[in-house]
């Protein structure tokens, strides 16, 4: 199979493949005009990329993945490590963009939007004590 047919059966751009390729994650086969030749287990393994990378996993962690998958002793254990690790970084993310909402919400909360050039959301990026427009009324 050529990478366009892989591309489309993936969902993966033939660039991200290739770079797969250019990093040791895949290596697929040459036909004897040189292009690549991907096989059914190349299409299973791109596919397996696809799907971790879509779950946010870095491409180290989507190689050690590959290495457990491909390890027919491996300990479950040790995929649950790097899950866990992963989810943990996950929710310290959300817990990063919910206090950025809080922050800005209280940010947008604090403006009149009025004609003024008063405004609390440029004072408050500038680390200034943020006023609303109504407290700056004579």
């Amino acid at each position: 199979m050529n990478i366009k047919d892989v591309s489309v059966r993936v969902g993966l751009p033939a660039k991200t493949i290739r770079y797969y390729e250019e990093i040791g994650l895949v290596t697929p086969d040459r036909a004897a005009n040189g292009y690549r030749d991907f096989s059914a287990a190349h299409v299973h393994t791109l596919t397996f990329l696809a799907r971790a990378r879509g779950l946010g996993f870095s491409v180290e962690d989507c190689r050690e993945l590959l290495a457990l998958w491909e390890d027919q002793g491996r300990e479950s254990a040790d995929v649950r490590t790097i899950a866990q690790q992963h989810l943990a970084q996950i929710e310290e993310k959300i817990a990063g963009l919910q206090d950025m909402a809080a922050t800005l919400s209280d940010l947008v909360r604090g403006c009149a939007g009025d004609a003024r050039p008063e405004c609390p959301i440029l004072q408050g990026l500038a680390g200034e004590t943020a006023q609303t427009s109504c407290e700056k009324l004579p």
